[in-house]
């Protein structure tokens, strides 16, 4: 571990001499990738400085412990490093476990129906309530750029940003199948229903990251359908792209101005051939080092609401809450801050380390 940490420390200094370099800063691509990099190691290498300065206090203070005069105050700067060193290595190892680069950043989040047809549907609306209340409870910004809604009330799909420094390190773990068991208010006979919404958290991209060749995505615009009054279906104001060597496909209806669809609609372009490019890297490491936890299998049975219990469970670290109600409305901390430490204690349990 110290070897790793006198790398980061190495690195750290060649950082904060090229970043202050006007040559480097007038090449912004470069100066951004290499900000992004000094912030990634800036709290490792300022807790290493610390506890090589923790350690010359403890070597210092156990050297004075045989002068008579200085023994009493020796052995109080003595224990005193000697109960700080232990707690700076724990720390230490929790900050050299790999930061997702993607953490900072805001986030699309694609919500839609799956088994269950209406039920699924207004699920699905149960979800993207859920998750703006705990945006607002964030100080977050919502803006909805696609849906389909049904005649109920809820969504067959419904496609929202969230704008605020943080976003993705809270909200990444919710990707995923999301299970509920409910009596339907559409069911006469009372009987429980299980249904399904699926939850994809992909982080809002910057051009730096990812360049695409204008001359590789086509535009349609289309009349928008669904809410919106007169306006909508009497202009072609929606827009859809297709990235054509990829076949990937992003759309926004929900803006008046064509020229805002097609800014929303890049954006959510952008994001999804960035997740895409980076599912190959993740399934290219090796099965040890992938998290337990998981943040992007669309395909796994993730949590389970089930309203009769008043039960919410997430089955990736088996812990349930019974506050239902609470939860719905956006009190989701508790359960994100166990999914970021069972994370967490994954990584240090694997000896996964930040790598240079």
């Amino acid at each position: 571990m110290f070897q790793k940490l006198d790398d980061v420390e190495k690195r750290y200094e060649e950082l904060n001499k090229k970043i202050s370099d006007p040559e480097i800063i007038a090449k912004q691509s470069e100066w951004q990738k290499l900000m992004k990099e000094h912030a990634l190691i800036a709290d490792v290498a300022e807790k290493y400085k610390e506890y090589k300065k923790v350690k010359s206090n403890l070597e210092e203070a156990k050297e004075m412990l045989d002068d008579k005069e200085l023994k009493e105050l020796a052995e109080l700067e003595y224990q005193k490093a000697k109960e700080q060193l232990p707690k700076i290595e724990e720390e230490l190892k929790i900050l050299l476990i790999p930061k997702d680069p993607d953490d900072d950043k805001s986030i699309i989040c694609e919500i839609r129906a799956g088994a269950g047809g209406e039920e699924a549907a207004l699920f699905a609306g149960t979800l993207f309530r859920m998750y703006s209340m705990y945006a607002e409870n964030k100080y977050w910004k919502i803006d909805v750029l696609n849906e389909n809604e049904t005649g109920l009330g809820g969504y067959k799909e419904i496609t929202f940003m969230v704008t605020g420094k943080g976003a993705y390190s809270r909200l990444k773990f919710e990707s995923g199948v999301h299970r509920v068991q409910r009596v339907p208010d559409t069911e006469s006979s009372g009987r429980i229903h299980t249904s399904t919404a699926t939850v994809a958290v992909l982080p809002v991209v910057e051009d730096v990251e990812i360049e695409i060749n204008p001359s590789d995505v086509r535009m349609e615009v289309f009349r928008a359908s669904g809410a919106g009054g007169q306006h909508v279906n009497k202009t072609s104001s929606a827009v859809r792209l297709i990235h054509e060597p990829t076949g990937i496909v992003a759309e926004c209806q929900t803006e008046r101005s064509q020229l805002q669809n097609r800014e929303y609609a890049m954006r959510l372009l952008k994001s999804r051939i960035y997740e895409q490019e980076k599912a190959k890297q993740d399934a290219e490491l090796a099965n040890e080092r992938k998290s337990q936890v998981g943040t992007g299998d669309r395909s796994e049975k993730i949590r389970t609401y089930n309203y009769p219990q008043g039960r919410i469970t997430d089955h990736r670290i088996g812990m349930s809450i019974y506050q239902m109600e609470n939860f719905l409305n956006g009190e989701l901390d508790e359960m994100i801050d166990n999914l970021i430490a069972a994370d967490r204690a994954e990584n240090l349990k694997r000896g996964t380390f930040l790598e240079l």
